[in-house]
């Protein structure tokens, strides 16, 4: 693997300034749409760069290893000045909110965070869906105190039940059986309905799939199954590692029969599959082969405060001079609404118009890794 590609977080912190000119050109609060007629309806917040993982797909270790330059505690948002932001964001339309990282619970005083966002409403004056996505390597001590703060669920990536196929992946030799009692943990709080992430990577844990759906059969907890994606510079993301969803679908109705669900709302990533039998449902997120980019409505704030309207994107525009400055909230509110008229991404549905064995397309090096924008 080519580390000299790797962009340093001090390199992607230089995200472009929101022209002050351009401000003004739109609503300074109300619904937003793209120009693909996209509306704006989730907003991700990495509350932190730092990971205790180092899974191959996100934070490999041979990039991420202990010379490696973080941000420093100084150049991420407060969790005064993320509420700000997400109270903003919800004046555009944001109903959803979901915590991420790197590992959002290694952020300290994450509950705090988390019983602000909690006040906070849409504009219809509903409570927000206060989520939170993590590796489960701190949920069983925490689970009680983030649903006491006001989170709502959790999803739990998991890529295995194998104890040697997950220490692997995960490379730091950590329990499969740890990030099981987190979950429930997760259950005894009444943080659900609990959502297990699986990354599916060919040659590796495609051996996995079927036990953890037999694992997570009849226990309430909706198990989802994702295409490995060439999301950042890193990971030397291969066409021929992903194991399309259409293929694990196939694999587990031939054991356990099932029917498809309709989304539960607009802009759903996943795929909805239910048992025959009613033991529960599964979910499939296929942004390789099945691209959706024609209805994401998702935006994703780092932690230091830039705006990135796309997974895959190369650059975000950097809210915190506006946020640390002068800036009042129609400004802010402005600033926000000229960002999400002006996308147009669709990376994943242009990655499909390439050649189906191509690795990855010449700007892989320039895309922001995953580990700083969350997933």
């Amino acid at each position: 693997m080519n580390s000299s590609k790797v962009i340093p977080v001090s390199e992607i912190g230089r995200a472009r300034r929101v022209p002050a000119i351009a401000q003004a050109r739109v609503p300074a609060i109300g619904h937003l749409e793209d120009r693909l007629g996209r509306p704006l309806t989730d907003l991700r917040i990495s509350v932190t760069d730092r990971c205790n993982f180092r899974c191959s797909y996100c934070m490999p270790k041979e990039v991420f290893d202990k010379d490696y330059k973080y941000l420093p505690h100084s150049a991420l948002l407060s969790f005064e000045e993320i509420t700000r932001l997400a109270r903003l964001f919800t004046a555009h339309g944001v109903r959803k909110i979901r915590l991420t990282g790197g590992e959002p619970l290694l952020r300290k005083n994450i509950e705090v965070l988390i019983g602000q966002l909690a006040q906070l409403r849409t504009v219809d004056g509903v409570p927000l869906d206060l989520t939170l996505t993590t590796n489960g390597s701190l949920l069983s001590r925490k689970a009680a105190a983030l649903k006491a703060a006001g989170l709502q669920r959790v999803t739990v990536s998991l890529d295995g039940l194998d104890d040697t196929v997950f220490r692997r992946m995960n490379d730091v030799d950590f329990p499969v059986a740890d990030v099981l009692m987190g979950i429930d943990a997760a259950h005894a709080a009444g943080l659900g309905p609990i959502k297990v992430n699986m990354v599916v990577k060919r040659g590796t844990n495609e051996q996995e799939i079927l036990p953890m759906a037999r694992h997570f059969r009849n226990t309430g907890v909706v198990l989802r199954f994702i295409e490995y994606m060439d999301v950042g510079a890193t990971n030397g993301w291969r066409m021929d590692e992903v194991m399309p969803s259409a293929e694990v679908i196939a694999l587990i109705a031939k054991e356990h029969p099932l029917r498809p669900l309709e989304p539960s709302a607009p802009g759903e990533t996943a795929q909805r599959w239910a048992y025959a039998d009613g033991a529960g449902e599964i979910g499939v997120i296929s942004s390789v082969t099945q691209a959706f980019c024609h209805d994401c409505s998702r935006a994703r704030l780092s932690t230091e405060g830039q705006l990135y309207t796309c997974l895959f994107a190369s650059h975000g525009d950097d809210l915190r001079p506006l946020l640390r400055g002068d800036a009042d909230d129609a400004q802010l509110l402005s600033a926000i609404g000229h960002i999400w008229q002006g996308r147009a991404d669709r990376y994943s549905e242009l990655r499909a118009l390439r050649a189906p064995d191509l690795a990855a397309d010449t700007g892989a090096a320039r895309r922001v890794e995953m580990s700083y924008i969350g997933g």
